[in-house]
């Protein structure tokens, strides 16, 4: 199916009518982000379609429930910042996203089965509780730590402060570097190891925390979530007329924020849009999208207040921005460009840059500088770099700037790393995208 073409005055009263949605859902719960997507990831919003594939920036909603293959993994990312990251074959439901009476955030998720890593800053006086097995973790204050759980037994690693565990023969504290088993078999009598044991995925973990660490410091908005992105992706410019506005790097004549992405359906909230590019959560449910001349699309902080499923611009709409025109019922998601990439096999060892991707393709923190290669770009429209491979169970790379050729150009990179290369931006063959053009 084609993508809708439609008019702009039924465009604006489209937009205003399911723009109305999330600001009554959001009375009643909360929205957190599904922050990154490697590999085969699934998810049931409880839409009737069952479970869907996963991709990046998906809202996750209260009763939504998240799985991953043999080959996924995925990161989460709450308002404050704080996260849970799920490794291969796990799957966790998130039962209570809500509000206490003191507009404290309260979180409870349902780890079925699999291994998970929370990372729970523990500000604003929020709860967290985490529900394994016959076990489970009420937080407040910050901590760390890593669980596993299957029919049989489970595990808890702390990585930093004390961890209560609440299990049906008692509350066990998990103290730092230490780790607790609990045995179904037996009662779920605790074991207590004399170390904590490494896991593959360690590495993976504190990687993804030390992501959001750098690249997160002094944050001036009232949310977490995104903002690293943010601080990584792109940059501040003052613009004359319109004050200080917020541009990815990597984009030129031509590009809008709606170029790729998907409207996906929710429950009580309707159509959201969810971008395929890896800064693209809070320019499109915060504040607005704005059109400088001379300077293009920049995003202009604000609008705290409330939720917004439809992102806000100022002026005419972005020529990509189709709110989706689907028969009554048909709650499929729907595609805009090319969806986006999901990484199916690893991460990509090749990546071609140019004035409109945007930061599209570009693992977060795999890239030092850039903004020198975004001026790079800039000059000569085109700049390609080559992984070199890091951490094995992580599949994460870094990329060595391999060489800068004019716009257009198919010349490899000169650049040391793995073989095998493969351009990856711009919807290549190295990924498989969110869909196609129109329903999925």
């Amino acid at each position: 199916m084609s993508k809708p073409r439609v008019s702009l005055p039924i465009l604006t009263a489209l937009a205003l009518a399911i723009s109305a949605l999330p600001a009554l859902a959001a009375s009643q719960a909360r929205i957190v982000r599904l922050s990154d997507v490697q590999g085969a990831a699934q998810i049931n919003k409880n839409s009737g379609l069952g479970f869907e594939n996963a991709f990046l920036n998906l809202p996750i909603t209260q009763g939504s429930q998240l799985r991953t293959k043999e080959n996924g993994r995925i990161e989460i990312e709450f308002e404050d910042g704080s996260t849970l990251r799920l490794t291969p074959n796990t799957a966790v439901e998130f039962s209570t996203l809500g509000l206490d009476d003191a507009g404290k955030r309260i979180s409870v998720v349902n780890l079925t089965e699999g291994r998970a890593y929370i990372n729970w800053l523990g500000k604003s006086g929020d709860r967290f509780t985490l529900n394994f097995a016959r076990e489970k973790v009420e937080l407040g204050p910050p901590a760390h730590f890593r669980v596993a759980a299957s029919s049989d037994k489970s595990e808890v690693a702390s990585f930093r402060n004390d961890v209560e565990v609440i299990a049906p023969a008692g509350t066990v504290s998990v103290g730092k570097k230490k780790m607790v088993a609990f045995d179904a078999d037996g009662e779920d009598q605790a074991t207590v190891a004399k170390n904590l044991t490494e896991d593959p995925y360690d590495d993976w973990d504190k990687q993804a925390i030390e992501y959001h660490e750098q690249y997160s410091k002094n944050n001036s908005t009232p949310y977490g979530y995104g903002y690293s992105d943010l601080n990584y992706y792109g940059a501040y410019n003052s613009v004359p007329g319109y004050g200080s506005l917020w541009q990815p790097y990597f984009t030129g004549v031509g590009w809008d924020p709606f170029m790729d992405g998907a409207w996906s359906w929710y429950p009580g909230f309707g159509f959201m849009f969810a971008s395929a590019y890896p800064w693209g959560w809070m320019p499109f449910y915060y504040g607005s999208w704005v059109y400088a001349p001379g300077f293009g699309w920049g995003w202009q902080p604000g609008g705290w207040g409330g939720w917004s499923g439809v992102p806000r611009f100022t002026g005419a709409p972005p020529i990509h921005f189709h709110v989706p025109v689907v028969p009554a019922g048909d709650v499929r998601t729907v595609v805009v460009g090319r969806g986006g990439p999901v990484f199916t096999h690893g991460t990509p060892t090749h990546i071609a840059l140019n004035g409109s991707s945007a930061g599209l393709g570009i693992p977060r923190g795999s890239v030092d500088g850039l903004k020198h290669l975004n001026s790079q770009v800039a000059k000569t429209g085109f700049v390609e770099l080559r992984a070199a491979p890091q951490f094995s169970a992580s599949g994460s790379h870094g990329f060595s700037f391999g060489g800068v050729h004019g716009a257009g150009s198919s010349g490899s990179s000169s650049g040391g790393g793995a073989g095998g290369a493969a351009h990856v931006s711009s919807g290549s063959s190295g990924h498989a995208s969110a869909g196609g053009s129109g329903h999925r």
